[in-house]
């Protein structure tokens, strides 16, 4: 099927969530009242508590009032993408990222599939394969002779494919969040970008502190967040199912009943 088009073989990337504002729930909520709670003010916070969030959150979140969702920020630690990846990756202008230097780090090879990512589809071919292989042995062999003759590694990288595995810091608001999710959730999205997209979302699904607002604003992929697909034509037969099958069926495997806060 088309949606499995590319996945990587061996070398999954490793994703995690690193750090994120503490009392996410609370501070959206906090933050929400300001519209409308008298009583509103800095000291307040404190007061928050679980009884406010599930009464008040969902609510607001149902009404599309979603730039509360801009005070919440969550760090992400992302291992063993390729470049290409990265690059779509850092398109998503509103949030900050620290890479992994090509120009301070020598590249540590030790073997082709450890250094690149090579797609299944690649893969799949025995003849094509050989080749990009002896190819990106050929490039890592140069780049060491490069290194070894004298050339900086900033100017050795030059010959390096875009497929050199790398890592990268990612710092999102949650509402940039749920615009990462959705269109980087969806079948059409590029098969390794979707994959770190969907291993960013089950950390946040098996976080006690964050869990519930996966539900109530919808961090999902597009058809999930309007309930349609709008890729019209171009929309993968039958991804409309499945997708909304895969996002319920994660949701639900972490889920614990009511707020975990």
């Amino acid at each position: 099927m088309g949606e499995q088009r590319g996945e990587r073989h061996g070398g999954a990337p490793k994703v995690r969530l690193i750090n994120y504002t503490p009392r996410p729930l609370e501070t959206v909520t906090w933050a929400a009242l300001i519209s409308y709670w008298k009583e509103w003010s800095s000291d307040s916070f404190e007061n928050v508590n679980r009884k406010d969030v599930e009464e008040h959150l969902p609510r607001i979140l149902s009404y599309g009032h979603e730039s509360i969702l801009e005070h919440v920020t969550l760090t992400f630690s992302i291992e063993g993408i390729s470049r290409v990846c990265s690059h779509q990756l850092v398109r998503h202008r509103i949030a900050s990222y620290t890479q992994q230097s090509q120009r301070y780090i020598k590249l540590d090879v030790d073997d082709v599939e450890g250094t690149f990512v090579i797609p299944e589809s690649v893969r799949g071919e025995p003849e094509l394969y050989g080749k990009w292989r002896e190819l990106m042995r050929k490039a890592i062999e140069l780049y060491e002779e490069s290194c070894r003759a004298g050339v900086h590694q900033e100017d050795a990288r030059f010959i390096l494919p875009q497929a050199v595995r790398t890592s990268i810091v990612v710092t999102m608001n949650l509402r940039e969040l749920k615009h990462f999710f959705g269109l980087r959730l969806c079948e059409r999205a590029q098969w390794e970008i979707r994959e770190v997209a969907w291993k960013m979302l089950e950390e946040l699904v098996r976080n006690d502190d964050l869990r519930p607002i996966v539900r109530w604003a919808k961090l999902g992929p597009r058809c999930v967040q309007l309930g349609y697909c709008p890729e019209g034509k171009l929309m993968p037969q039958g991804c409309l199912k499945r997708t909304k099958e895969r996002w319920n069926e994660l949701v639900k495997r972490h889920e614990r009943h009511g707020y975990d806060g």
